[in-house]
C-alpha cells in the first residue's frame, strides 16, 4: 500500500537487540500499534523503519513501546549556543518550537547561559536541521566549544559587552542634549542654548541615530518575533519607543508643541545600559566554570624513548609515564609508579590539607604536587579526566532547569501579549475617559506601561541563581548534576546512610580470631584468607590483608561461589568451607547456638563477626571492625539540627549495626538488608510520604541511589555509584551532605527573592504606569535596572560558605 499524504516515515536505531527473535518481537509490537501502517526492524543495522499516521500515534508512543519491551531507542545529545535572545519569551519560544520538531525528544533552553540542550533521534532529524529551525526564528545557533577551549566563550562574552558599549556610546552622545533640553525646559531656564536644544528639527536629528542605530537591535528582534507569531521584550521596547518617536515626527510637521524625542532616546539609552550591566554580571555567574577550566596544566613532562620531553597536555596518551616535580600541576589522571609526595587536592575536594601519595595511589589532573618528585602512569586523558568530567557535570547543571523555573516560563509565555493588551487599554482609557481627547498623555502612559512590564528580570531570576549555586558547589567539592537535584535537596526530610565506606572509612581490619571445635588460629587463618581471596567485599579484603601482613601464602581455592549478602562457599583441598553470616550457616544446617554468646559479645563492641565453617562444622569466628570517619558524628548531629531524620542501612546484623549507629548518634537502623533490597527500603520510606536521600559509595548502592529523591555518592566510592547519584561529594565525608543541603536552601531562598521582586516589580509597576504616575523615562530606568538587580542578588551566593552555619 502506498503512503498517504497524512503518513510519515521515520527511522531510528534500537539498542539491546541480540538475536532475530528480538528484532521480530519489536517489529510485531510496533506493527500492532494503532496508526502504524508498516514497521520493519533490521537486526544487522539495528534500525527500525516505520510508516505511521501522526494523527493516530505519536513518535513518543512509538519509542515508548520499544522501551517497554526492554530495548533502548538510541538518542544523541547536543549543546548549542543560542545568540540573540533578549528575554524569557525568547528562550521559551525557542524551547517550544524545538520540542515540537519531529525527532527531538527533549529540548531545554537556558536564557542565562544562552544555551540549548537537545536530545534527538539522529535517524529522524540532524543537527543542521535543528540549527536551521533555530535560525528561522531569528536567533543564532552555534556549536559550543569543548571544555578546554576557554577563550571562545570568553571572546563571545567580550564581543557582546563590546557591542553594547558601542551602542551605549552612540545613544548617550545623542541623548544627552535631548535630556539637557528637557531639564532646562522643566526648570524654566530660557536662553539661547535652551532655544537651540528645543528646536524640533535638531531634536529629530539627535533622536534618529539613537532610534535606528543604537536601537536597531530591538527592531530586528521584534521583527523576528512577530514574523514567527510571538512577542518578546524587543516588541515592547520597539513599540513603545516607536510610538513616541513617530508621534513626535508627526507633530514636528504639524507645528504641534508636544514632542517626545527625549522619551524615546533616553528609554533606548537606559535599556542598553541595563543590557550592558546585565551582560557583564552574567559573565561573572559563570566564573566557576572558567576557573575550573583554567586549572588544567598546559604541558606535561613525559618519558619518550628514555628521555623526558615536555609536550602539550593534549598529546599525553594513556599508559604514558609522566614526571611531576615539586610545585607543578599534575597534568592528567594516573597511578604513581615511582616516588612519594604530598598533593594539594583542594580544587577537587575543597579540602585544604595536602594528601600523602605513594606508589600505587591515584593522582588527579590539575591537582598540585607539593613536595617530592614522582612518576605516574597516565590512566585518563583529555575528556576522560576527573577535571573534564567535573566541568561537564557543572556545565550540564548550569544549563538545566529547576522545577521552580516552570512557573516563570509559564508566566513569561503569556506576559508580553497581556502587556500589549493592557497598554492598549491604558491608551483608550486615558484618551476616551480619564483625559478625553488628550492624545499626548494617553501616548505617554501607553509607552510607560509597555516599558515597565518587560519580563527580563523574571526570565533571569532562576537560571542565574542556579549557575552561581552549582558553581559554588563545585568550588566546595559538591558536584550537582542538575538544577532539579539542587532544588530537591532543600526539601529533604529523611536521609538514609549506608554504613560501610559512608559512615565508616570502608577500610575494616581484623580484630579477633576465635578458633572453635578444637582448631587453632593457624588452622583457620590460612583457609579463611584463601576462601576470601576472590571476594570483592570490604570485609573479605580485610581478612586477605591480615593474612598478607602475616606473610601467609594466598592461593586460589579449588572452587569459589559468592553468595551476595551472606558470604562465600569454597572448596579447598577437597574440603567444603563456608565463611559468612549466621543466616548462611543456618541455611546450610550448621549448628551455631553454642557459640552465639561469643558472637554477640563481639557484636556489642561494634564488630562484624564472620562465621567460619569447615566440613559442615562451625570451626571459628573472625571479627572485623571498620573505623568510623572523623566527621560522621558531627554530620549526623548537624543533619538533626536541620530537622532531618537520619537512618543507617547495612547488611550487618542488628546488634553490630546498632553499636555503630549509637557511636555516631543515629536512632533509626535498617540492619541485615541484602544489597538488592536496599532500593526497596528506600522506596518504602518514600511511600510513607518522606522526601528521602540515599547516601552510599558502593556498586550495590547504585539502585538505592537511583530510587531516592536525591542520591548522594561519596566521591571516594565507585564510578557506578557516582554515575547513579544526583550529587557527588568529592571530600568523602558526610559533612558534604549538610553543606549540599545548606547550599540548596540558600539557592532556593535566592531564587524566591528574585522571583518575588521580579513579580512585585511588574505587579506594582504596571498599575502605577497605567494610572499616569510613572513617566516612560523612569519606567525605562526601572526596567533596565530590574534585571541587573536580579543578577546582582544571585551573585551574593558567591560569598556563601556551605560548610558554615
Amino acid at each position: 500500500m502506498g503512503e498517504t499524504k497524512d503518513q510519515q516515515t521515520i527511522s531510528f536505531k534500537i539498542g539491546g537487540m541480540t538475536c532475530a527473535a528480538c528484532s521480530s518481537r519489536v517489529e510485531r509490537a510496533l506493527s500492532k500499534l494503532q496508526g502504524v501502517e508498516k514497521a520493519t526492524v533490521n537486526l544487522a543495522t539495528e534500525k527500525a523503519s516505520i510508516s505511521y499516521d501522526p494523527q493516530q500515534v505519536s513518535l513518543a508512543d512509538i519509542t515508548k513501546k520499544v522501551e517497554d519491551l526492554g530495548y533502548k531507542v538510541i538518542k544523541d545529545k547536543i549543546d548549542l549556543k543560542i545568540t540573540g535572545m533578549t528575554c524569557a519569551a525568547c528562550s521559551g519560544r525557542v524551547e517550544r518550537v524545538l520540542n515540537k520538531m519531529l525527532g527531538v525528544a527533549t529540548a531545554v533552553v537556558n536564557l542565562a547561559v544562552e544555551k540549548a540542550t537537545i536530545e534527538y533521534y539522529p535517524g529522524i532529524v540532524n543537527v543542521s536541521e535543528i540549527k536551521s529551525k533555530i535560525e528561522s526564528l531569528g536567533y543564532g545557533a552555534h556549536d559550543i566549544a569543548d571544555a578546554g577551549e576557554v577563550d571562545k566563550e570568553k571572546k563571545a562574552r567580550e564581543a557582546e559587552v563590546k557591542g553594547q558599549r558601542l551602542r551605549l556610546a552612540i545613544a548617550t552622545l545623542f541623548s544627552l542634549p535631548l535630556l539637557l533640553a528637557m531639564v532646562l525646559h522643566m526648570l524654566g531656564v530660557m536662553g539661547t542654548i535652551t532655544e537651540l536644544l528645543m528646536n524640533p528639527y535638531l531634536q529629530l536629528v539627535l533622536a534618529t541615530p539613537v532610534q535606528f542605530i543604537a536601537g536597531w537591535q530591538f527592531y530586528r528582534g521584534a521583527f523576528m518575533a512577530l514574523k514567527n507569531g510571538s512577542a518578546n521584550m524587543d516588541v515592547l521596547v520597539a513599540l513603545g519607543t516607536s510610538a513616541a518617536y513617530f508621534y513626535s515626527i508627526a507633530n514636528v510637521f504639524r507645528n504641534e508643541p508636544d514632542l517626545y524625542f527625549e522619551t524615546s532616546a533616553i528609554l533606548i539609552t537606559l535599556i542598553i545600559l541595563g543590557k550592558l550591566l546585565e551582560a557583564t554580571a552574567k559573565g561573572r555567574t559563570s566564573e566557576a566554570i572558567k576557573a575550573l577550566m583554567g586549572l588544567q596544566a598546559k604541558t606535561a613532562r613525559v618519558v619518550r624513548n628514555g628521555q623526558e620531553v615536555d609536550v602539550p597536555v593534549e598529546s599525553v596518551l594513556v599508559e604514558d609515564i609522566v614526571v611531576v616535580r615539586p610545585g607543578e600541576k599534575i597534568p592528567v589522571d594516573g597511578v604513581i609508579v615511582e616516588g612519594t609526595s604530598t598533593v594539594d587536592e583542594s580544587m577537587l575536594t575543597g579540602e585544604s590539607l595536602p594528601v600523602d601519595k605513594k606508589v600505587g595511589d591515584e593522582v588527579v589532573g590539575a591537582t598540585i604536587n607539593k613536595l617530592g618528585t614522582f612518576k605516574f602512569k597516565a590512566t585518563k586523558v583529555g575528556k576522560d579526566t576527573a577535571l573534564a568530567q567535573i566541568v561537564r557535570i557543572v556545565e550540564e547543571a548550569q544549563g538545566s532547569k529547576a522545577p521552580i523555573q516552570r512557573f516563570a516560563d509559564v508566566v513569561s509565555g503569556y506576559f508580553v501579549p497581556a502587556v500589549v493588551g493592557l497598554s492598549v487599554l491604558t491608551f483608550l482609557a486615558w484618551y476616551f475617559i480619564f483625559d478625553p481627547g488628550n492624545f499626548s498623555r494617553a501616548l505617554v502612559n501607553f509607552t510607560a506601561v509597555l516599558v515597565i512590564a518587560c519580563p527580563c528580570a523574571l526570565g533571569l531570576a532562576t537560571p542565574t541563581s542556579i549557575m552561581v549555586g552549582t558553581g559554588k558547589g563545585a568550588e566546595n567539592g559538591i558536584l550537582i548534576k542538575g538544577a532539579e537535584h539542587l532544588e530537591n535537596a532543600h526539601r529533604l526530610t529523611t536521609i538514609v546512610l549506608d554504613k560501610t565506606g559512608t559512615i565508616t572509612k570502608g577500610e575494616p581490619e581484623v580484630t579477633d580470631i576465635v578458633p572453635l571445635a578444637g582448631y587453632s588460629e593457624e588452622d583457620i587463618l590460612p583457609l579463611a584468607i584463601r576462601a576470601e581471596k576472590n571476594s570483592e567485599h570490604p570485609l573479605a579484603q580485610a581478612i586477605v590483608k591480615y593474612g598478607q601482613k602475616r606473610g601467609l601464602p594466598i592461593t586460589d581455592p579449588d572452587s569459589f561461589a559468592a553468595i551476595p549478602g551472606h558470604g562465600v562457599e569454597v572448596t579447598i583441598d577437597g574440603k567444603r568451607i563456608l565463611v559468612g553470616t549466621r543466616k548462611l550457616m543456618k541455611e546450610n544446617n550448621i549448628e551455631i547456638e553454642s557459640s552465639i554468646a561469643q558472637v554477640e559479645a563481639l557484636e556489642e563492641q561494634g564488630k562484624t563477626v564472620m562465621l567460619f565453617s569447615l566440613e559442615n562444622r562451625l570451626s571459628g569466628l573472625l571479627a572485623v571492625a571498620d573505623t568510623v570517619k572523623e566527621n560522621s558524628a558531627q554530620a549526623v548531629e548537624e543533619l538533626k539540627k536541620l530537622g532531618i531524620e537520619v537512618w543507617m542501612i547495612t547488611g550487618d546484623n542488628t546488634r553490630t549495626a546498632k553499636a555503630i549507629a549509637n557511636t555516631v548518634g543515629i536512632d533509626n537502623v535498617l540492619a541485615e538488608v541484602l544489597p538488592e533490597n536496599k532500593a526497596e527500603k528506600v522506596a518504602a520510606l518514600k511511600k510513607e510520604g518522606k522526601v528521602v536521600a540515599m547516601v552510599g559509595d558502593g556498586i550495590n548502592d547504585a539502585p538505592a541511589l537511583a530510587t531516592a529523591d536525591v542520591g548522594f555518592a561519596i566521591g571516594t566510592g565507585t564510578d557506578v555509584a557516582i554515575e547513579a547519584a544526583d550529587i557527588t561529594l568529592m571530600r568523602g565525608d558526610l559533612t558534604g551532605i549538610v553543606a549540599a543541603i545548606r547550599l540548596s536552601k540558600a539557592t532556593m531562598k535566592n531564587i524566591k527573592q528574585n522571583l518575588f521582586w521580579a513579580l512585585v516589580y511588574n505587579s506594582l509597576g504596571i498599575p502605577i504606569a497605567a494610572f499616569g504616575y510613572l513617566s516612560p523615562v523612569l519606567a525605562g530606568a526601572a526596567m533596565a535596572f530590574s534585571s541587573v538587580s536580579v543578577v546582582t542578588n544571585s551573585l551574593r551566593l558567591k560569598r556563601f560558605n556551605p560548610y558554615r552555619e
